[in-house]
C-alpha cells in the first residue's frame, strides 16, 4: 500500500491524534467485540446443527439460543456506542485541522494569495480535511472491527478444517499485482479531483463576487458553460476514481467465489461419506460467508486510503508555507506613544519582473497630513501595502517613530494604522460588529466615533440600530454609509496613524464632503497619510509627494506644487481643466 510521508503521519498523530487516545482505545476494544461476535456466532452454528436440531437435542437449545441472543446484543450496544464516540472524536480532528489550516493560511503574505484563488484555499480547509477525516476513522474502524472480525472468522474455519481454509483462499494470490496497481491509479486520480475541486470553488467564488457583473454584462451563459465544463471534468475523473476503487472489492467477490467452489468440491464428498458433520459444514461455511463483508470494506480502504493521502501531504505543503519575507514574532523595540513620524528610506519594490518602487525616499511629519499623489501605476497602493506588511520591501527600509518596520512584529506594526480604503470591506454581520471587530468598545468611545463619522446621521433609520445587519459586502447599505461605517472602526482603534488609500473616490459629491469632514475629525492628533488619485482631496494637506513610476517626482504644497509648474501643475490642470 502506497503511503504518505512517514514524518507527516507522525505530526499528524501529534498534532490531532494522541489527544483523542483513550477515546481510540475504547472504539477499538468496543469494535474488538462487535468483530468477535461474527466469529463467535459462527463457530455456535456447529453445535445448533450437531446438537439442537438433533434427535434429543432440546436440553441444549436454551444455552445455545440465550448464547446467539448475548452475542447479538453486545454487538449491537458496541455499535451504537463506537459509531457515536469515533463520529464524535472524528469531527473534533477535522475541525481542529480546519482551524489550524486557516489561522496559518492567514499569516501568510499578499504574495501567496495573488497565486492561490480563494476558491482553492477553501477546497483545502473543506475537501482535504474532510478525506482525511474519513479515512482515519475508517482505519480505526477496519483494524478494531473487520480486521479482527477478519482473524477471528479465519480461526474458526481453520478450527474447523485447514485443508477447507486453504481451498478457499486460493485465489488470493491473484490480487497482490492488481492492487497495487489500482492504488497508484486511485492516488493519480485523487490528486486530479483535489485540483478540480479547487477550481470549481473559486470559479463559483469569482462568480457570486462578481454578480453584478455578470448581470450587466449578460454572462450568465457565458459562466455556466466555464462551470459546466469544470463540472464535467470532476465528473469523469470521479466516475474513473469509483471504477478503479471498486475493482477491488468486486474482485475479492470473484477470489471469494472459486474459493467456494473449491470448497465445495471438497467437502461435497467428505460429508456424503460421513467423515465430516452438516453443522462442519454450516459453522465453516458460516464463518467464511462473513468474511466477505469484513474483507470487502478492507478492500475498498486501500482505496481511500490514497485519497487521505493525497489530501495529507496537500494540508501540510499549505501548513509548511511561509512568508517569502519572515517577521520576528516580538518587536525588539516599540515607537515611542504618540504620532510617529514615517520615512521611506532608499526602498524598492518588484513584483516578479516588474519594479515598481526604485529607491523611493520621503518622510511624512510627525502629528502632520502628507498625501501622496501621481497618476495610475506611479506606487501610490504599493506604499500603502508596505506601510501595513501586506508586502516586504525588497531593499532600504521603512522606519515608523524611528524603528524599523523590520524589527517589528506584523501585530505591532499594524497597530499603529488605522485604515480606511477605496472598498472598505464589511462583512457579513451587524454594524457594531463590522466597527467593532472583535475588539471590545467603550460605550462613549463609540458613541463619540459614530457621530464623527456621521453614523449617527442614518443610524437612526435602521429599525434595530447597531444590530442591523450589513448583508453580505455591506450590499444593504450605500457606498457613503459604507465608508462611513469604515471611518468609524478606524476612529475607535485609536491608532496613532490614520492611513488613507482612496477614501472618497468612489463617493458621490454630498457624501464626499461628508466622508471629508469626518476624515478631517479623525486626522486630529494623528500622523495622517492620504494616497489619493484626485488631487482635490488632499489641497489641504501640510505636505504633498507627487510620485512618478516609483520615484520622488515633486514635494512641497499645494500652492508651492502649482507654482513649480512642474508634475503636480500639469496633473491639476488636467484634471480642473474645466
Amino acid at each position: 500500500m502506497t503511503q504518505p510521508n512517514p514524518s507527516l503521519l507522525r505530526r499528524f498523530w501529534a498534532s490531532y491524534i494522541r489527544q483523542h487516545t483513550w477515546g481510540i482505545l475504547l472504539c477499538l476494544l468496543l469494535m474488538i467485540v462487535e468483530g468477535s461476535a461474527l466469529g463467535g456466532l459462527s463457530y455456535l452454528l456447529k453445535p445448533l446443527f450437531d446438537v439442537v436440531f438433533t434427535p434429543g437435542g432440546e436440553a441444549a437449545l436454551y444455552g445455545v439460543g440465550f448464547a446467539i441472543f448475548g452475542l447479538f446484543a453486545a454487538r449491537a450496544f458496541t455499535v451504537v456506542v463506537s459509531r457515536t464516540l469515533i463520529w464524535s472524536i472524528s469531527q473534533r480532528v477535522a475541525a481542529a485541522m480546519q482551524s489550524d489550516l486557516l489561522r496559518h493560511i492567514l499569516t501568510l503574505d499578499a504574495p501567496f494569495f495573488q497565486i492561490n484563488p480563494p476558491g482553492v484555499l477553501i477546497e483545502r480547509v473543506q475537501g482535504d480535511t474532510g478525506a482525511v477525516q474519513g479515512i482515519w476513522s475508517a482505519l480505526v474502524t477496519g483494524i478494531g472491527r473487520d480486521l479482527l472480525g477478519l482473524v477471528t472468522l479465519l480461526a474458526v474455519a481453520i478450527s474447523i478444517d485447514l485443508r477447507w481454509t486453504l481451498a478457499a483462499l486460493i485465489g488470493a494470490p491473484l490480487l497482490i499485482l492488481p492492487a497495487a496497481i489500482l492504488q497508484r491509479y486511485v492516488r493519480r486520480k485523487s490528486n486530479e479531483l483535489r485540483d478540480q475541486a479547487g477550481q470549481r470553488a473559486t470559479r463559483l467564488d469569482e462568480i457570486f463576487h462578481g454578480i453584478n457583473a455578470v448581470k450587466l454584462n449578460r454572462m450568465e451563459d457565458y459562466q455556466t458553460g466555464r462551470f459546466r465544463s469544470v463540472l464535467k471534468t470532476i465528473r469523469r475523473a470521479e466516475v474513473r476514481s469509483v471504477f478503479a476503487r471498486s475493482l477491488m472489492p468486486g474482485m475479492i467477490d470473484l477470489v471469494t467465489g472459486l474459493g467456494f467452489f473449491a470448497v465445495l468440491l471438497m467437502a461435497g464428498d467428505e460429508i456424503s461419506s460421513g467423515q465430516r458433520t452438516t453443522g462442519d459444514f454450516m459453522s465453516f461455511f458460516t464463518a467464511m460467508s462473513l468474511t466477505f463483508q469484513p474483507l470487502r470494506r478492507l478492500g475498498e480502504m486501500s482505496g481511500t486510503w490514497q485519497v487521505a493521502s493525497a489530501s495529507l501531504e496537500r494540508i501540510y505543503a499549505l501548513l509548511d508555507a511561509r512568508p517569502a519575507t519572515p517577521r520576528p514574532s516580538t518587536s525588539a523595540t516599540l515607537p515611542a506613544p504618540g504620532a510617529p513620524e514615517i520615512r521611506f528610506d532608499n526602498v524598492s519594490f518588484a513584483h516578479g519582473d516588474q519594479p515598481v518602487l526604485h529607491a523611493l525616499s520621503f518622510t511624512a511629519e510627525a502629528g502632520k497630513t502628507t498625501a501622496l499623489v501621481g497618476a495610475s501605476g506611479a506606487g501610490k497602493s504599493t506604499v500603502f501595502h508596505l506601510l501595513t506588511g501586506l508586502l516586504e520591501p525588497a531593499s532600504g527600509e521603512i522606519w515608523l517613530g524611528g524603528v524599523a518596520a523590520s524589527t517589528l512584529s506584523l501585530a505591532d506594526q499594524r497597530a499603529l494604522f488605522a485604515t480606511v480604503t477605496q472598498d472598505s470591506a464589511l462583512f457579513d454581520e451587524t454594524l457594531v460588529e463590522n466597527i467593532a471587530l472583535g475588539r471590545e468598545l467603550n460605550a462613549d468611545a463609540l458613541e463619540a466615533a459614530l457621530r464623527a463619522a456621521h453614523v449617527a446621521d442614518f443610524l437612526a433609520a435602521m429599525a434595530r440600530g447597531l444590530q442591523t445587519p450589513v448583508g453580505p459586502r455591506g450590499s444593504a447599505l450605500s457606498g457613503g454609509q459604507r465608508q462611513r461605517v469604515a471611518i468609524a472602526r478606524a476612529l475607535v482603534q485609536d491608532a496613532p496613524v490614520l492611513l488613507l488609500d482612496e477614501a472618497t473616490s468612489a463617493l458621490d459629491a454630498q457624501s464626499e464632503a461628508i466622508v471629508a469632514e469626518a476624515l478631517a475629525l479623525g486626522s486630529q492628533g494623528r500622523t495622517t497619510l492620504v494616497i489619493a488619485h484626485r488631487l482635490a482631496t488632499v489641497r489641504g494637506a501640510d505636505k504633498i509627494v507627487v510620485m512618478d513610476h516609483g520615484r520622488v517626482a515633486e514635494t512641497g504644497t499645494h500652492d508651492q506644487l502649482l507654482a513649480q509648474g512642474g508634475l503636480y501643475a500639469g496633473l491639476y490642470r488636467l484634471q480642473f481643466k474645466d
